[in-house]
């Protein structure tokens, strides 16, 4: 990127805000009489003129003002943006709700989602946490009727795996918990494989249990992406860049086509926990996202389990707001995944909030 004087500088700067603001093409006069700014609207015309010429700039046929093009953007977000934190009392309200869910694993990404699409009004996608390698913690197999039986596996960092079972002659109660105790007592931690190598050793119906619990966990290991939350996509299509097809059909594929987002969070996405990515339009080697821009970024701990989360919106998007929300709401859950993967009576102290 060319290096630009601080006139030039504060002219993007300002068109890239007032078009965030406006969604209108923005011309001269607009910025001398708004901004107060201490040079004539010619002078403002020629700055501009030059930076369409070196790329920052594009310029509507029907109008005579610019908008920012995906180069305009990327410099404006390294080389101008200072990103404002939250005020502290947005920080308290959403970490007083994360603390209000701390123990309950399956609540944290609807309310990521919810509070990314709220606070930046955009659509928001969050991702479960996931393991390198799915860790045994405990099952229960508890009779329903007759030989039916469930088959309830709970996952080290409180995800849980069911499984109705049919067995050949109906259990008692007893049984089926004394069996769930030797397989708890002797695959506790291990992952798909380990206890897979255990079944030979073990007695006919243990083993067939443990051969079902070892494909559930298996099975879970073979998704680059854990399950997939997302908010605020009604409100991202009201939006006037959302009014053509095929923008809306990029964000639909994102949020809702989990293959494609897979791809989308390993081209993306590096396994640094805590690093911010910002893809800007076309930067991205998708056609389907070249009217937008995402906001990304990991959570969790590496080596124990991660996800990914991200706010989508239009290229014209407040990316101060955004990235900071991102980087804060990144913080918290990955306290929630610090604790939930903890080893037992290791003592974290209460989610508060921090500086972005």
């Amino acid at each position: 990127m060319s290096e630009l004087t601080p006139r030039q500088q504060t002219i993007l700067g300002l068109v890239v805000r007032e078009y965030v603001h406006t969604a209108k093409p923005v011309g001269s006069r607009v910025l001398v009489d708004k901004y107060g700014l201490n040079v004539s609207p010619a002078t403002v015309r020629n700055e501009m003129a030059y930076l369409e010429e070196m790329g920052y700039f594009s310029h509507p046929h029907t109008s005579a003002g610019r908008v920012p093009t995906d180069q305009g953007y990327r410099y404006f977000v390294e080389r101008m943006l200072h990103t404002n934190e939250l005020p502290l009392a947005e920080q308290r309200t959403i970490a007083h709700q994360f603390q209000q869910v701390r123990q309950q694993v399956d609540e944290w990404m609807p309310l990521a989602a919810s509070v990314l699409a709220r606070t930046t009004r955009s659509a928001a996608l969050v991702t479960a946490p996931k393991a390198p390698y799915a860790r045994y913690r405990f099952l229960q197999l508890i009779s329903t009727r007759g030989r039916s039986v469930l088959l309830i596996l709970v996952l080290q960092g409180g995800l849980i795996r069911q499984q109705m079972l049919t067995l050949p002659e109906s259990m008692e109660q007893m049984d089926l918990s004394e069996a769930a105790d030797r397989l708890n007592q002797l695959c506790a931690g291990l992952n798909g494989d380990e206890v897979r190598a255990r079944i030979p050793a073990l007695p006919l119906f243990e083993a067939e249990v443990a051969r079902l619990v070892a494909e559930l966990m298996l099975q879970g290991e073979a998704s680059v992406t854990g399950e997939v939350y997302h908010d605020g996509l009604s409100t991202l299509l009201q939006e006037p860049e959302f009014t053509e097809g095929m923008p809306t059909q990029g964000v639909l594929r994102v949020l809702e086509e989990k293959n494609f987002l897979d791809a989308v969070l390993v081209d993306a996405l590096g396994p640094t926990v805590g690093s911010v990515r910002v893809m800007i339009g076309e930067e991205g080697r998708f056609d389907e996202l070249r009217a937008c821009s995402l906001v990304l970024s990991r959570y969790g701990v590496s080596g124990l389990a991660t996800g990914a989360l991200g706010v989508l919106g239009p290229t014209r998007m407040g990316y101060g707001r955004v990235i900071s929300t991102v980087r804060f709401v990144t913080d918290l859950l990955s306290d929630l995944v610090h604790e939930a993967f903890a080893p037992e009576g290791t003592h974290l102290p209460p989610i508060t909030p921090r500086r972005s």
